[in-house]
This record gives C-alpha cells, sequence and structure tokens, in this order.
C-alpha cells in the first residue's frame, strides 16, 4: 500500500526523531528472510533497546538529511532493514549475532556520528563490549587496589591468630 504525502511525513518524522535518539545505526540486507525471522529479529532488538524498523530507502535517506548520519545515504540501496540505537554497540551486537545464523540477513553497513563503516567495521564494533561492561571493568580496575590493601591489612591480625592458636594446640598437647 503506498502512503500519500501526509504519511510519508510523519514516517520521516518518526525517523527522524529516533536518529536524533540514537548514537549508531546499521542497515542490513533481509531479502529472503521468513517472516518468523524477523519477528525473531525485532523480539531480540527490542530486548537490547535497538529500535528495527523496515523503511523505504528515500524516506531513511531524507530522515538522515543534515544529521550526523548523512554520509549512511550512499549505502541505502535495496530492501533494507534499518537499526537504531542509543548505545553504539547494541544494533551492530544484535543484527551481527542474527546474520550469524541466518544467510538470508546480510549486513550492509552501520554508522556512527560522522564515521561511516563498511561490514568489516559493523563486525569490529560488534565484537566491543557495551557501555555496562566497560563500566564494569572501570570499577574493578579501580576497585583492585583498595581491595588488596583491605587484604593485606587483614592478614596481620589473622596471622596472630592462628599463630595463638598454634601455641594453645601446642600447650594442649604437651599438657596432655
Amino acid at each position: 500500500m503506498a502512503l500519500n504525502r501526509n504519511e510519508k511525513a510523519v514516517v520521516i518524522d518518526e525517523i527522524s526523531a529516533e536518529v536524533a535518539k540514537s548514537q549508531s545505526i546499521v542497515i542490513a540486507e533481509y531479502r529472503g528472510l521468513e517472516v518468523g525471522k524477523i519477528t525473531e529479529l525485532r523480539r531480540k532488538a527490542r530486548e537490547s533497546g535497538v529500535y528495527l524498523r523496515v523503511l523505504k530507502n528515500t524516506l531513511a535517506r531524507r530522515a538522515v538529511a543534515g544529521t550526523p548520519f548523512e554520509k549512511l545515504s550512499d549505502s541505502m540501496v535495496g530492501p533494507l532493514i534499518y537499526g537504531f540505537s542509543a548505545d553504539p554497540v547494541a544494533a551492530a551486537k544484535v543484527l551481527n549475532d542474527f546474520a550469524k545464523g541466518n544467510d538470508k540477513l546480510v549486513l550492509k553497513a552501520g554508522a556512527l556520528p560522522n564515521s561511516v563503516f563498511d561490514v568489516n567495521g559493523v563486525k569490529a564494533l560488534a565484537t566491543m563490549p557495551s557501555r555496562e561492561e566497560l563500566l564494569a571493568k572501570l570499577l574493578g580496575t579501580m576497585q583492585a587496589p583498595i581491595a588488596q590493601f583491605v587484604r593485606t591489612l587483614n592478614e596481620v591480625p589473622s596471622k596472630f591468630a592462628r599463630g595463638l592458636a598454634a601455641v594453645r594446640d601446642q600447650k594442649a598437647e604437651q599438657g596432655a
């Protein structure tokens, strides 16, 4: 069903709002992918906080025009599914993981603000840890010296208590 001009304007506004919130956009060709598989992909995307949408390329080009993702317009050819995410890694991870199990979904390109990636760039982006993982690693690194210092301080009274226990046990053996 064809969209009239007003409906197209609504779609462009909706996608423009998603682009404004996004830190990354990944596009993939879905030619030949069954409806059940697309539904499964949408479910996984929703769980990861990725907005997934099949769009006409002309509407997508208009939505990204004048944004930091404008350079992605050159890659918008063919039947594409678009993944938008606020997490720079989430869209790439979802689509890359799904493409590994489904050869009909073919990654085409991806973009971070003011930079466009080819398929290999999207795959490299997908292997990066998420923001939460990086923050957890940073926190662990920051806590490690303090935790080691506390363990060292705790070792002094522990050694003293073990030494007293050994003396007590030795005296008990001699007295028995």
